[in-house]
C-alpha cells in the first residue's frame, strides 16, 4: 500500500527554492499558477520545454513537504545547458493551501488541465520561443497530453502510467494487497456508473473516501492510451527501469498507442529520476534526498529530442 498511497498522496505542504546563478524570473500565469522561466543566455530564438508535476500538492521543483528531492529542479537546470528554456510551475493546490482555500470535495482533475493549458497559451503569444514542448511527468503526464493537443509543438511523457487510474489503481493492490483488489475493482465499476460508490472496504478509504470521489471519477474520464493517440507531433515516451511507482509495462502501452514516438527506458533510474544502484530502501531514500541530482542520461536524452 505504500507505494499508492504516495501515488494519491494529496494534501501535505509545499516548499520551493531556486539556485540564482540561472537566469530567469517568476511568473503569475493565472491567480492560481506560479512558476519559474529560465532562459539561456542565447542568441535568437529559443525552445521552450514546460514542465508539469506529477501526483499530490507538488511545487514547481518536485517538492513536497515531507519529499524534497528537486527533482524538477534538476530537469529544468539541466535543460539549461542545453540552450533550452523551462517553464515549471506549481500545481494550484500549492497556492490554494498557502490561502486556506483548498478543499477537498471541489478538486477536479480538470483543473490541472486547464492549468497547464493556460500556460501554453500564455507562452505560445512570447515571441523569445521558436518551439515549445510539453514535458509531463507521473500524473503530469496525462495532464500534459490532453494539454498538448492545444497547440504544442511536441510531447513527452516521463513516468507515465498507460492506463486509466482506476486500472492503475487495481494492478498496484494486485500486486501489494491482493485481498483488497476485487473490492476495488468492484467499487471502481459502480463510481464509473454512478459518478459514486459506497461499496469499498475502509482500508480503500483514502480511494474511496467521499470527498475524493469526484476527482478520482473525472480522473477516471481519461485513458492515457486514447489521449497519446491524439497527438499529431513528435512523442517522446520515457520510463525507468528502477521505477517503483510506474512500471516500464505502463510506457509500453503508450508506446502501443501512438506507435510513432520514440520511446526510452533509462536503466536504474526510478520514479524521481535519480540512479539507483540498491535495493528499495535506496530508492525510496532518494525520494527525500535533495542534493541527489537526476541522471545526465535523462538530460541528454530529452535535450536532444528538443532541439532535433
Amino acid at each position: 500500500m505504500k507505494n499508492l498511497l504516495i501515488l494519491l498522496l494529496l494534501f501535505t505542504g509545499v516548499v520551493s527554492s531556486q539556485n540564482k546563478k540561472y537566469q530567469g524570473e517568476d511568473l503569475s500565469i493565472t491567480p492560481l499558477v506560479d512558476g519559474t522561466l529560465l532562459t539561456p543566455k542565447t542568441k535568437g530564438k529559443m525552445p521552450l520545454a514546460i514542465i508539469i508535476s506529477g501526483s499530490g500538492p507538488t511545487d514547481r521543483d518536485g517538492n513536497q513537504q515531507m519529499l524534497m528531492n528537486n527533482s524538477l529542479r534538476f530537469l529544468a537546470e539541466g535543460l539549461y545547458t542545453k540552450n533550452i528554456a523551462t517553464f515549471r510551475y506549481d500545481k494550484r493546490i500549492v497556492k490554494q493551501m498557502k490561502q486556506g482555500t483548498v478543499q477537498e470535495k471541489d478538486i477536479r482533475f480538470d483543473d490541472f488541465i486547464d492549468d497547464a493549458v493556460a500556460v501554453l497559451k500564455y507562452f505560445k503569444k512570447d515571441p523569445r520561443f521558436s518551439k515549445i514542448f510539453i514535458i509531463g511527468h507521473s500524473q503530469g503526464s496525462l495532464v500534459g497530453m490532453v494539454a498538448a493537443q492545444n497547440g504544442a509543438d511536441g510531447f513527452i511523457s516521463i513516468s507515465g502510467a498507460g492506463q486509466s487510474i482506476d486500472q492503475v489503481i487495481i494492478d498496484q493492490l494486485t500486486k501489494q494487497s491482493p485481498g483488497l483488489a476485487e473490492n476495488a475493482r468492484t467499487a471502481f465499476k459502480e463510481l464509473r456508473a454512478n459518478g459514486e460508490t459506497s461499496n469499498y472496504d475502509p482500508n480503500l478509504a483514502s480511494i474511496f473516501r467521499k470527498d475524493i470521489q469526484p476527482f478520482i471519477f473525472n480522473w477516471m474520464q481519461y485513458d492515457p492510451k486514447v489521449e497519446i493517440a491524439k497527438l499529431n507531433m513528435p512523442t517522446l515516451i520515457i520510463n525507468g527501469d528502477n521505477d517503483i511507482q510506474v512500471q516500464v509495462s505502463e510506457a509500453e502501452l503508450l508506446k502501443d498507442s501512438e506507435p510513432d514516438a520514440e520511446f526510452k527506458i533509462i536503466h536504474n533510474m526510478n520514479h524521481i529520476l535519480k540512479k539507483i544502484d540498491g535495493d528499495i530502501v535506496e530508492n525510496t531514500e532518494s525520494y527525500n534526498k535533495e542534493d541527489l541530482p537526476v541522471m545526465p542520461e535523462l538530460i541528454d536524452i530529452v535535450g536532444d529530442f528538443i532541439v532535433k
